[in-house]
């Protein structure tokens, strides 16, 4: 088959980027026909299909910004590249991914226009809340722009701005449910809270299909499970992964806590840690993999609506447990006291109580390995996928 992947960005910036080019690589070791389309940007891989990528967009203040303002609807710069890359790869699928603001679902619609089946999988809930995540800044859980369209207004729910809210009540009403329902044969949804979701919001329950995220699971393959004697959170040191709650709860506990990774809480974040914390900034994989594989345990305390993390599915496949808040996908993931923990999001003194008792559980280290290779394998996953692309 010939099959042309969307994403927004054509490098490991996160989750969305990491799935798209696992999926590519997956394809092609079957055999199929991939091309990409994308952004411009500096930092993408390089592919022979760069030449028919839009040109970069920022929405940071600036001149460029009203080239970004209009991106997000539809763009005719847009729509010239993506049908220029039409007309020579003609595929017989376009799998959508993370496209929303620099690249918009009018991909899809003129790949639908075309008589070409469309395939979105959904890394976040951007069909159904402006903001991405269905949470208020006051981290309560929210569906109010399904009944009130001036929603996002009122709350300022995008980046705490009336110019990015506005844009995001704009873009939901251009694409609205049921425009993104008649393009659209599959929404991929990778966590089953995400699905019911997505069924609560109107969107037809026959294109939505539950399907996990995979990850290479030959890259995790340890000689050993020993662990060593601290515990560790691996991610984006950002507000909403919940990372200020866990250096609370962490610092008020007598265990190691190894924290890898970057972002912008980090500074702030290092100068209230006790000297049992420790930051290591980012690691490539290599490093990634030892760090997390000999830890006793990971945490992931977001406290937004997570879909269905790599992060979790990384360190389970590495023999390692994962303390998580319970919250959006999370717990789906989880099974209470063989491969992990789940805890109340935003309660540190809970987080804490959980930490102790992750500490204590004699885990079986290689049978949450074995059980996850199987469940997250490249292979089960591409099965479900080709089959969806062929229905």
């Amino acid at each position: 088959m010939r099959i042309l992947l969307a994403n927004k960005f054509y490098y490991p910036k996160g989750g969305d980027c990491i799935y798209t080019m696992n999926v590519e690589r997956l394809l092609v070791s079957h055999g199929h026909d991939v091309a990409v389309f994308s952004m411009q940007h500096p930092d993408n891989h390089s592919t022979p299909w760069q030449r028919f990528f839009p040109s970069e967009v920022s929405f940071r203040p600036g001149k460029g910004l009203l080239k970004a303002i209009a991106r997000p609807f539809g763009t005719k710069e847009v729509r010239h590249c993506f049908s220029e890359l039409l007309d020579t790869f003609q595929p017989d699928v376009i799998h959508l991914n993370n496209i929303h603001s620099q690249l918009s679902p009018q991909i899809g619609e003129l790949a639908h226009q075309r008589g070409i089946k469309v395939i979105w999988t959904l890394h976040d809930y951007k069909l159904i809340c402006p903001r991405y995540d269905c949470m208020l800044h006051d981290r309560q859980y929210c569906q109010a722009c399904q009944t009130s369209k001036w929603s996002c207004l009122k709350h300022r729910c995008v980046k705490n701005s009336m110019l990015a809210s506005y844009i995001g009540y704009r873009e939901m009403a251009v694409w609205n449910k049921q425009r993104l329902s008649s393009f659209t044969d599959f929404f991929i949804c990778p966590s089953q809270h995400m699905l019911e979701e997505m069924k609560k919001c109107g969107f037809p329950s026959h294109q939505l299909v539950h399907l996990n995220n995979f990850i290479d699971v030959a890259k995790c393959q340890r000689d050993s499970y020993q662990k060593g004697e601290y515990y560790c959170y691996f991610g984006r040191l950002s507000k909403e992964k919940g990372v200020r709650t866990l250096v609370e709860a962490a610092n008020s506990l007598p265990y190691p806590l190894l924290i890898i990774g970057d972002g912008p809480l980090r500074e702030e974040l290092e100068k209230v840690a006790r000297p049992h914390i420790r930051f290591v900034g980012r690691k490539d994989w290599d490093a990634l993999k030892k760090l997390v594989g000999e830890s006793r345990f990971s945490v992931l305390p977001s406290e937004c609506n997570e879909n269905n993390p790599l992060s979790i599915i990384e360190s389970k496949c590495l023999g390692t447990p994962v303390l998580g808040s319970h919250i959006g996908g999370i717990p789906e993931l989880i099974t209470n006291e063989k491969n992990g923990l789940t805890f109340k999001p935003y309660d540190k003194e809970d987080l804490r109580k959980q930490i102790d008792r992750m500490w204590r559980i004699p885990f079986d280290y290689p049978q949450i390995a074995t059980d996850s290779t199987h469940e997250y394998d490249a292979e089960t996953y591409y099965r479900h996928l080709i089959n969806l692309y062929q229905k």
